[in-house]
């Protein structure tokens, strides 16, 4: 991570959520749109000063389950990594394709030049939108090895937003994100309830606390609260700097400037360190 990322802590990085794929039903743009659409935030991202991004197929609802997301996903998000790749070669990209394709997203990111990807339902087992999405850790890190991809982080989401937790209500997020860490994740993800959602702030710091391997936190984070999470090693932006705060709407490019102004402007402050790293 420290090797990739520009900053010890509080790496910023922006979401290029793919117009829908091919045969999913709000699907409306050829391969080539979809690619100049992700393409043009990724230059809009780079001016910017963005320490990278993540690509994710956030407009194909209704998700697919795991492995039932078909070839014409993987496929065209291949191609769209790739050109998004191009133009962010300074700086780290990443990818997750939903819902729960996590070998999908590996092999998206070893055919397109990646350096991370983000998985859900590494450990234990939860109740998401599309159904029981049990523990892939072992599997998944055996087809890392397998494609020759151990260059590739697997960031993994911890008690993950859009989901029901009861079946593991009696282990903390603290422990989960243990079980991650010697489960082999590269790091994991503290998010809010749902895409927009703050993180709780003492959860973030109880795990950064708890664990030797990078945090990162998923939803939530703003121009308002940044100072709030700076102490994590990477903030994974979406909805903030869309128009609105809405996920599915155009990128703001004044939103994302006063982001990274507000940014740098805080960068040289020392942080208060509760990690253990």
């Amino acid at each position: 991570f420290c090797g990739l990322f520009r900053h010890k802590s509080g790496n910023v990085i922006g979401m290029i959520h793919v117009r829908a794929t091919p045969g999913t039903p709000r699907s409306s743009h050829s391969v080539q749109e979809i690619v100049n659409i992700a393409c043009k935030e990724a230059v809009l991202y780079k001016e910017a000063g963005l320490d990278g991004v993540m690509l994710e197929n956030m407009h194909d609802v209704p998700y697919l389950h795991t492995s039932q997301v078909g070839p014409e996903v993987t496929s065209v998000m291949s191609i769209v990594c790739y050109e998004v790749k191009r133009i962010f070669s300074h700086a780290p990209v990443g990818v997750q394709v939903l819902a729960g394709a996590n070998k999908e997203a590996l092999a998206v990111a070893k055919a397109a030049g990646l350096q991370f990807i983000r998985a859900e339902g590494f450990v234990f087992s939860h109740v998401a939108d599309e159904g029981l999405m049990n523990a892939c850790s072992g599997e998944l890190m055996r087809y890392r090895k397998y494609i020759g991809a151990e260059d590739i982080m697997v960031f993994t989401d911890i008690k993950k937003k859009h989901s029901s937790h009861a079946i593991t209500s009696d282990v903390d997020i603290v422990s989960t994100a243990q079980a991650s860490e010697f489960f082999l994740s590269d790091g994991v993800i503290v998010t809010g309830g749902a895409t927009g959602h703050a993180a709780n702030i003492s959860e973030v710091k109880a795990v950064l606390g708890g664990v030797h391997i990078p945090v990162l936190v998923g939803s939530g984070v703003t121009q308002e609260n940044y100072h709030h999470y700076r102490q994590a090693h990477g903030l994974i932006v979406g909805s903030y700097f869309k128009r609105n705060g809405s996920w599915d709407e155009e990128i703001d490019r004044s939103r994302v400037k006063a982001f990274m102004e507000n940014v740098s402007k805080v960068r040289h402050i020392p942080v208060e360190s509760t990690m253990i790293m």
